[in-house]
């Protein structure tokens, strides 16, 4: 599913996207060469290749993509790969992701969820307690995404990519695509219906079963 596709699904379904990104470490580029530094991870502190991942509720992965040097951040990532503009076009969908996608936060504050930034030491206790709940919550909404990236992460060629870093992309759309048609087969979690039953129907169907 493409992006649009995962969008398109979600506004039609209701379906609150997750959002995040995964970095794999990859070969380091040789001395010398132009853009060695571009691979640089500010957070892991090595060479790696980033990706962004969508996905549902049900820790499904409905799309991934936007690999990119792991200097890039990810909110750059996903106004290059046209994310933002998903949103701007689909303004029904809501997602959460984390402090990494803080702009499109404040872009599209309705419709993007990130953790509350912290408050000062000075703010009442009240407010302490308040945003720690508040952040726990937004937490356990995006634990889902967190379950999709780790079934990518079993495969070992997406812990660490020792094959040249053009194959790259096509390594982890390859594997993505096989975890993505394995998720789909699990029993997904769905809340009974509450939708109102005529009472005649109900009577019936207690005389019946």
């Amino acid at each position: 599913m493409h992006a649009g596709g995962a969008f398109a699904y979600a506004g039609a379904e209701a379906v609150t996207l997750r959002i995040d990104g995964t970095e794999t470490q990859v070969r380091r580029p040789r001395a010398g060469r132009p853009g060695r530094r571009a691979f640089v991870s500010g957070k892991k502190r090595q060479n790696t290749i980033k990706a962004t991942v969508i996905g549902d509720g049900q820790s499904h992965t409905l799309w991934t993509g936007a690999a990119r040097p792991g200097r890039m951040h990810d909110q750059t990532a996903v106004r290059t790969e046209g994310i933002a503009e998903k949103f701007r076009l689909h303004p029904q969908v809501k997602a959460e992701a984390d402090e990494g996608f803080r702009g499109l936060h404040n872009e599209f504050p309705c419709q993007v969820s990130v953790p509350p930034k912290e408050p000062g030491n000075d703010v009442p206790l009240g407010e302490q307690y308040a945003w720690r709940e508040y952040r726990r919550r937004q937490t356990s909404a995006r634990i889902c995404i967190e379950h999709a990236i780790a079934e990518h992460r079993q495969w070992r060629a997406l812990q660490r990519h020792t094959s040249q870093r053009s194959t790259y992309t096509e390594t982890h759309l390859a594997i993505a695509g096989l975890v993505s048609d394995r998720a789909v087969r699990r029993a997904t979690r769905r809340k009974p219906s509450t939708a109102l039953v005529p009472l005649q129907q109900a009577a019936r169907w207690s005389l019946t079963s």
